[in-house]
C-alpha cells in the first residue's frame, strides 16, 4: 500500500492521524481564494517530491502524478516486488486512475494561449494534462509491460481501478497489478466549479469542522487532493515469492443510477445493487460484514441517499454494522478516493480498529446508523465494504477480507 494525502504521506503517519480523528483541511493556499464560496481544502502538504523524482522528471508531470508517484513507489517497495527475482515484467501491470487528470496543467496552458499565443504552449501540455499519464509513467518508471491504462469515473474512478484490476488477475491477464488513483482537483479551475454548482462547503471560518458527514447541519463536500496504490496480486504469485499477505478482494460490484448528471438516484438503489453484487461475489451475507468506510461526502443528497442504499443492501445489519467516513478528516479527494478509502479498510482488518467519522455532533432523521461517532473503535474487522459513487451515476464496492 502507498498513501498521499492530507493527512500523512505515508501509510503509518496516514493512519494514526485517522485513528486518532484529525482533520487535514485548512485554508486553501494554492491559489488566492478569496472570493470562491469554498476557501477551504485538503491540500497534502507534507510531500517532499525530491525523495521520489529528480527536478527534471518532477517539471515534466502534472502534480497528480506526483501524487501516483510517490504512493506507487511506497506499495512497490512494501511489497518487495522489485526483489524478486522470478518477478515477469510482462505480467505486472497498472490501473491508478484520475477522475480529472492535469487540471493545473489545463489551467496555466489556458492562461498561456490568452496572454501569450499558439507558439507559447508547452509542448508537454498532453502528456502532462492526460489521466492515463499515471500509469504510463509508472509502468515506464518499474519496466511494467502488463495491461496498462486508465478509467475515469468521477467519484468512483480508484475503486473501478482496483475492481477492474483484480478482473485482469482472475482472467489471467496479469500476475500483478498496481491499482488506485491520484488526483490534483484543488486548484481554482476545479474547486471554482464545483462551488458554482453548489455542491462545496461554505464552512470557511472552522476549516477542521467543514466536513460533517451524515450530521444534519453537512452543506457540501470538502475537495482534496492526493494518491492511493495498492499491488494486487494472485494468491499462487504471492505465496511463490513470499509475500506478506494484507488482505483478500473478495467482492466487486459496480451499477450505474441511469437518474442524473450530478444526483444520485434518491431511492439509493444504484449504489444498493453494487454492494449487493459485491455480496454475492464474495459469497457473504449482509451478516458477515464488519465494517463499511462509506462514501460519505458531507453533501445533504449523497448521505441520505447512501444511508438508503445500505438499507437496501444489507437490510437489518445496516443498523449494527459500523460505518465512518473518512472524508470527515481527509476531505474528498475524487478519483483518488476509492484507493485511500480502501486503504482504511485493509488496516482496519489488519489492526482490529474501525476510525471514527469526526464532526458528527447533530443527528439526523434521515441519516440514522451507526457512523462511529468522533472517536475510534475497537472491532474484529473480517469483512470490511468500501463503496463510491460518482456523478454521471457511477456506483462501485469493494470487499476486502481477511487472510489466515
Amino acid at each position: 500500500m502507498g498513501v498521499v494525502s492530507d493527512v500523512g504521506c505515508d501509510v503509518a503517519t496516514f493512519w494514526a492521524n485517522l485513528l486518532a480523528g484529525k482533520s487535514g483541511i485548512g485554508p486553501i493556499t494554492r491559489f488566492d481564494a478569496t472570493d470562491c464560496r469554498c476557501r477551504v481544502a485538503g491540500e497534502v502538504r507534507d510531500l517532499n517530491i525530491g525523495d521520489y523524482l529528480d527536478v527534471k522528471e518532477a517539471r515534466r508531470l502534472d502534480l497528480f502524478c506526483h501524487f501516483a508517484v510517490a504512493a506507487g513507489d511506497q506499495a512497490v517497495k512494501q511489497a518487495g516486488l522489485l526483489d524478486y527475482a522470478g518477478l515477469d515484467k510482462t505480467r505486472v501491470g497498472v490501473l491508478v486512475s484520475s477522475g480529472v487528470g492535469g487540471l493545473q496543467t489545463v489551467t496555466d496552458q489556458a492562461v498561456t494561449l490568452a496572454q501569450r499565443g499558439f507558439s507559447r504552449i508547452s509542448p508537454l501540455t498532453i502528456p502532462m494534462m492526460i489521466p492515463d499519464m499515471a500509469p504510463g509513467f509508472l509502468s515506464i518508471r518499474y519496466g511494467f509491460t502488463g495491461p496498462n491504462f486508465a478509467v475515469v469515473s468521477a467519484c468512483a474512478t480508484a475503486t473501478h481501478s482496483i475492481g477492474e484490476a483484480s478482473w485482469m488477475i482472475r482472467r489471467g491477464d496479469a500476475d500483478v497489478m498496481l491499482a488506485g488513483g491520484a488526483e490534483n482537483c484543488t486548484v481554482g479551475l476545479g474547486i471554482g466549479a464545483f462551488a458554482s454548482m453548489k455542491a462545496l462547503t461554505s464552512c470557511n471560518d472552522e476549516p477542521t469542522r467543514a466536513s460533517r458527514p451524515f450530521d444534519k447541519t453537512r452543506d457540501g463536500f470538502v475537495p482534496a487532493e492526493g494518491g492511493g496504490v495498492l499491488v494486487l496480486e494472485s494468491y499462487d504469485h504471492a505465496v511463490a515469492r513470499g509475500a506478506t499477505i494484507l488482505g483478500e478482494l473478495t467482492g466487486y460490484g459496480l451499477s450505474g443510477d441511469a437518474y442524473h448528471i450530478t444526483a444520485p438516484d434518491p431511492e439509493g438503489t444504484g449504489a444498493a445493487r453494487a454492494l449487493t453484487m459485491a455480496l454475492a461475489r464474495a459469497g457473504l451475507t449482509p451478516a458477515d460484514v464488519s465494517y463499511v468506510n462509506a462514501h460519505g461526502t458531507s453533501t445533504p443528497l449523497n448521505d441520505q441517499v447512501e444511508t438508503k442504499a445500505l438499507k437496501l443492501a444489507l437490510g437489518e445489519a445496516a443498523y449494527t454494522v459500523p460505518i465512518s467516513s473518512t472524508k470527515s478528516m481527509t476531505g474528498h479527494a475524487l478519483g483518488a478516493a476509492g484507493a485511500l478509502e480502501s486503504i482504511v479498510c485493509l488496516l482496519a482488518i489488519r489492526d482490529g480498529i474501525v476510525p471514527p467519522t469526526i464532526n458528527y455532533e447533530t443527528p439526523d432523521p434521515d441519516c440514522d446508523l451507526d457512523y462511529v461517532p468522533n472517536t475510534a473503535r475497537r472491532v474484529a474487522v473480517r469483512h470490511a465494504v468500501n463503496t463510491n459513487l460518482g456523478f454521471g451515476g457511477h456506483n462501485a464496492a469493494l470487499i476486502f477480507s481477511r487472510v489466515d
